[in-house]
């Protein structure tokens, strides 16, 4: 497969060297979407323009979402993944700002389902598909929303352009490429107090951003670095399961009295503390114009992330008030164990680097063609943990050392496209072929001096590689003036490479795999007035397991992941009903969407003899129905308002699980019922704005069984209603002022993990032209 890769790597190299771009289609009742992107021509901001946008709508078969930055100034986006955490259907499980895990969901693939949603900037992969879960957030911190152009939000596989990883929707975002000279500069403080389950502390943070565009003649520049640092609530609290004194246990004093997720009887006895997080990024961005309307853009980003878990903290007193750290203790008479590993400190460092291009332009009057390459490199990723806490006098210098090695990914697609197919100006054509390889290697070391990151023996060590190459067509027809309709599909090819586990010098390799698959996609529109849009689309779609599902085995202090080599793609067959009507400066839409997927890969746990055993094993079939209201508003009140409002509805099921055949019935975890989000901004001159935002997501099950039924502890998933303000207001053309506050009303909120208290938000932006 190596010398396969290889050449194929070779043959999209040379295809980047000659392709082009996408173009603006004429006929806007062709769209399915909710508003279409400007033309490729047109500036967003006066000395910025936005490659890439004059892109033909292929995806017009999906139903779909579009930000510019004027939409988004009620938010405060310290990160990038705030950009998007309002669109319909979308929730994002970020912690804390700085979190390394800010994962994403859509529609009917929740938090931890990673691998079903694809993000993009300017054609590079941004998601992580090495791993899942809490592992899998897409790297945000590759993009700045200094550099927004625009963001299009795609939902569901009905685009034969994405392959099975949209099964939940794709996220693009374009950036802008400097036309002329400009600097800026902003600098932010935050502070957010957490007040539960023990720990009362303000935690602080600040960003300091710097940017540089220019162009000098056909070349474009954009140069940045980002400082982030903060730190976050406690994300775990250590509890025991209370129990009756049966002699010998250590009399204590500071526990407190709870319930578990499941509501039974807890003591909770520590906290893991507040997590220091430091990232840098550093981002360059060079844009050349090249001869007869060509154009190649190149992107480098560099990100080092810290994440340091040293400030954990005991609330046990012995007898002579001294720290409690280990053992089996009594309060009050209950009687519970104490983990020393739970007091455990670590940290990680973690540095990757991106690089991608893309070239873009016309082949003749009609064909245009698109190519991108990218390459992703875990440079490095080790996390350093000791056995037990160093205040705990059983502390020695021995631990643990976890390294990701040959960890990455490479990517290649060439996309060709007519809009007068045959020279019929009602049919057009995508077509093209995308590669698509990832490996990951995962070593583990005992070590006798964790804080140095000395490796005395490999304990165990995991990977393995896989391959995905996709062809895929779609053909866009003008019907009738009121009718269209779109088909297609996609075949892919699957193979995985060198799968292997070696725990302790005992080798296990993975029989090598090879699959194939087709996906055919199908959509009729209807437009029945001037106004009106309907549009019904089906699509299968496959979503092939990723390196970790299949190879990541580890035994560790106190958990053991266990991967299944075996495991077969998920096999989707999705729809979607649209309706949409245009109303004044804006539009109203419902989608009614519907999904069953079959052989869901999940990641199952339990607990045995205090070690925590996770594994992922195949469910048989989840059916997700759902329905989403949005509705979009400018220019209000004499062009000073606008509103974005979004509500889902879903129902999510799991049908059939031969495995379990109790598990039938039980709503998928993390798929809250509802969720809803709205976002107000009001001009109230020509240098000031006030607005802010609505999140609000029902209750949710985090096990398959449904039983974590307790709210407002810690490990439940809660209901919540965040609300949030900002302002903005412009000293003169070069200074700007932000204040903002997330979560007014301080809610404590669990989704397993507590989410931030009320956080405040100062900025200064300065722009020099």
């Amino acid at each position: 497969m190596t010398e396969l890769r290889e050449k194929l790597l070779v043959l999209a190299a040379a295809a980047a060297l000659a392709a082009g771009p996408t173009f603006a289609q004429d006929d806007a009742a062709a769209d399915g979407g909710e508003s279409r992107q400007p033309a490729a021509e047109e500036t967003v901001a006066e000395e910025i323009t936005v490659w890439g946008e004059g892109r033909k709508e292929t995806n017009y078969a999906s139903p779909d979402s579009l930000l510019l930055p004027e939409d988004l100034a009620p938010v405060t986006a310290v990160t990038t993944e705030d950009l998007v955490k309002y669109e319909p259907s979308i929730i994002i499980r970020r912690r804390f700002i700085g979190d390394a895990n800010g994962t994403i969901g859509m529609r009917g693939s929740n938090m931890f389902q990673t691998t079903r949603t694809m993000v993009f900037a300017d054609g590079i992969p941004l998601h992580y598909f090495l791993q899942t879960q809490f592992s899998g957030s897409p790297r945000w911190g590759l993009v700045n929303a200094d550099e927004l152009g625009f963001v299009e939000v795609v939902y569901g596989p009905f685009s034969a352009e994405y392959g099975g990883n949209a099964m939940g929707g794709v996220v693009n975002i374009e950036t802008r490429i400097p036309a002329a000279r400009r600097l800026h500069f902003e600098g932010s403080l935050f502070e957010q107090r957490f007040d539960a389950l023990g720990f009362d502390e303000a935690e602080n943070g600040y960003k300091g951003f710097f940017s540089y565009g220019d162009k000098i003649g056909k070349l474009s520049v954009y140069a940045a670095a980002n400082h982030l640092a903060n730190d976050s609530q406690p994300q775990t609290f250590f509890f025991g399961a209370g129990a009756a004194p049966v002699g010998g246990e250590t009399p204590v004093g500071g526990s407190l009295p709870s319930t578990d997720e499941y509501g039974d009887p807890v003591r909770f006895y520590g906290n893991a503390g507040p997590t220091a997080s430091t990232t840098d990024q550093l981002k360059l961005k060079l844009g050349y114009e090249l001869p007869r309307g060509w154009f190649v853009l190149v992107n480098t980003g560099y990100e080092v992330r810290d994440l340091v878990d040293d400030s954990v903290e005991t609330y046990l007193r012995g007898p002579g008030g001294e720290p409690l750290w280990s053992g089996d203790v009594v309060q009050d008479g209950v009687a519970f164990t104490v983990s020393g590993r739970d007091f455990a400190v670590n940290d990680q460092d973690r540095r990757t680097l991106l690089l991608g291009g893309r070239v873009q332009g016309p082949l003749g009057a009609r064909w245009h063609l698109e190519a991108s390459v990218s390459y992703f490199d875990v440079v490095e990723d080790e996390t350093r943990a000791s056995l037990v806490n160093p205040a705990d006098p059983a502390f020695t210098p021995a631990g643990t050392v976890r390294d990701f090695d040959e960890a990455g990914w490479e990517t290649a697609e060439v996309k060709l496209q007519n809009d007068r197919l045959l020279g019929n100006p009602d049919v057009s054509l995508v077509t093209g072929y995308r590669y698509e390889h990832y490996a990951l290697r995962v070593d583990n070391f005992d070590s006798d001096d964790y804080a140095a990151g000395a490796r005395t023996t490999q304990s165990n060590s995991s990977g393995g590689e896989s391959l995905i190459q996709a062809a895929f067509a779609q053909v866009g027809w003008q019907l009738h003036p009121k009718w269209d309709v779109a088909f297609g599909g996609r075949l892919e090819s699957f193979e995985t490479d060198g799968g292997f586990f070696d725990d302790r010098g005992v080798f296990e390799s993975h029989a090598d795999r090879s699959e194939t698959r087709f996906s055919p996609k199908l959509s009729v529109g209807w437009s029945p007035g001037e106004d009106w849009r309907i549009r019904l689309s089906s699509a299968k779609a496959f979503r092939f397991p990723i390196v970790e599902e299949l190879f990541q085995n580890e035994r560790r202090t106190n958990r053991t992941s266990i991967a299944n080599a075996d495991l077969e793609p998920e096999d989707g067959l999705h729809h979607n009903l649209m309706v949409e009507r245009r109303i004044g400066r804006g539009q109203a839409r419902v989608n009614l969407f519907t999904e069953a997927i079959h052989d869901v890969i999940f990641n199952q746990s339990t607990i045995v003899d205090n070690r925590l055993i996770t594994t992922f094993l195949p469910i048989d079939e989840v059916v997700t129905h759902g329905a989403e209201l949005v509705v979009n508003q400018s220019g209000l009140l004499d062009g000073k308002f606008f509103v974005r409002f979004n509500a889902t509805w879903l129902d999510s099921e799991i049908t059939e699980n031969s495995a379990n055949r109790a598990l039938e019935g039980k709503t998928f975890p993390r798929m809250p019922r509802r969720r809803a989000h709205l976002l107000l901004n009001y001009h109230l001159g020509e240098r000031w704005d006030v607005g802010g935002g609505v999140r609000y997501s029902g209750d949710s099950f985090g096990d398959l069984d449904n039983s974590d039924t307790a709210t407002e502890v810690f490990g439940a998933h809660d209901e919540y209603t965040q609300l949030s303000l900002r302002t903005s207001f412009e000293l003169n053309e070069t200074a700007k002022l932000h204040f903002g506050v997330d979560n007014l009303t301080d809610e404590v909120t669990y989704v397993h993990h507590p989410w931030p208290g009320r956080t405040l938000f100062f900025e200064v932006s300065l722009d020099w032209h």
